[in-house]
């Protein structure tokens, strides 16, 4: 048969979008799913917007990647925090499929930057709900008991946010799981035998993961690779700074930021002390286990972004100053780990 007129095969795992999955990666041939924008990862990382109408075959160069998301919309429950689980909330969300984001698409950057095949809504939310538990934790977020509605519509701007700059996320609803949802007699049951009460999935950060070195340390080392560029494109754009000194540190900020990003580019390999010479395996563990504390870090500095978001319009110069000092710790903290997964062995503490 002349290649001419072949069909385009159809997406695997198409039918799921929507409804278990966010987004499934495509192979080269296949046919766009209907309604279901196109993102395609080039070699370097760098993801667009693919113009291929519903039907036709996607066409991708050597290296390339590609997936197609559903925009939603999309709801799940989180519990926000560990120990309290009879307190969830049900949140609602949607992918645009037409972001106007100066910085770029922001789910672009999260499937270029975290994908790993499809994405599924259960793995999605797991790392919704961890991003949230993390941010409430360090006081990105405040969800005080019993809180009225000026502090709910307060967790409300946070939320909204920080899923839009962690994952791209458009929140449109969210409102605490209702009693006929959980079985709250059964989890009381458990608490009161001394049993493990059962409850949603833990939070991915929470989980007792066992990862090949390689592996984990590539994709953070991919992470920060892409996303610092993009972080700092936010930091810029951005709360204004409110006079010189600081407009200086937001300059330090971006300047030490810029290093790192030189620094991740010319990361040794995981594997080697030097060219030609194996690292010892626990040398190996402990630079990934310094890339994988990067990567919190970079979380960290999302959460943060979120918070700088018109802080100049709403809040005044003091909390706008402790927010660029929060920022100071952050990259004090990515500028340390980064050293460490440099370092060949590990440093060694004055006596």
């Amino acid at each position: 048969m002349i290649p001419f007129f072949k069909r385009a095969a159809p997406a695997h795992d198409a039918c799921s979008l929507g409804r278990t999955a966010v987004a499934v990666p495509l192979q080269p041939g296949c046919g766009t799913p209907p309604g279901c924008p196109i993102v395609i990862v080039d070699a370097d990382g760098r993801p667009r917007r693919a113009t291929t109408p519903p039907g036709k075959k996607v066409e991708l160069r050597p290296g390339e990647l590609a997936w197609a998301f559903h925009p939603g919309p999309y709801t799940i429950a989180i519990v926000p925090f560990a120990q309290a689980p009879e307190i969830g909330l049900r949140t609602t969300f949607a992918i645009d499929p037409l972001d106007p984001a100066p910085a770029g698409k922001r789910f672009d950057l999260y499937l270029a930057a975290e994908a790993d095949g499809r994405v599924d809504l259960a793995a999605l939310g797991a790392a919704v709900e961890g991003a949230v538990r993390s941010a409430l934790e360090q006081g990105a977020l405040d969800l005080p008991p019993c809180a009225d509605i000026d502090e709910w519509n307060a967790f409300r701007l946070g939320l909204n946010q920080l899923l839009y700059l962690r994952f791209g996320l458009s929140v449109d609803d969210c409102v605490p799981v209702e009693l006929d949802d959980v079985d709250y007699a059964a989890q009381l049951a458990a608490r009161a035998a001394g049993g493990a009460v059962a409850v949603a999935p833990a939070s991915v950060a929470e989980r007792v993961e066992r990862v090949e070195p390689a592996l984990a340390d590539a994709k953070a080392l991919r992470r920060m690779f892409l996303e610092l560029p993009c972080l700092m494109c936010g930091l810029r754009l951005g709360a204004l700074p409110s006079g010189q000194d600081q407009f200086r540190q937001q300059q330090a900020l971006l300047q030490r930021l810029d290093r790192l990003s030189v620094e991740i580019t010319t990361m040794p390999a995981l594997v080697l002390a030097a060219p030609g010479q194996p690292l010892a395996i626990d040398d190996q563990l402990r630079r990934m286990r310094h890339s994988r504390r990067a990567t919190v870090a970079l979380d960290e500095a999302w959460a943060l972004l979120a918070r700088l978001d018109g802080a100049d319009k709403d809040e005044g110069d003091a909390r706008l100053a402790a927010l660029y000092d929060e920022a100071e710790r952050i990259v004090a903290n990515l500028e340390a780990e980064c050293a460490g997964r440099r370092a060949v062995h590990a440093a060694k503490e004055p006596a």
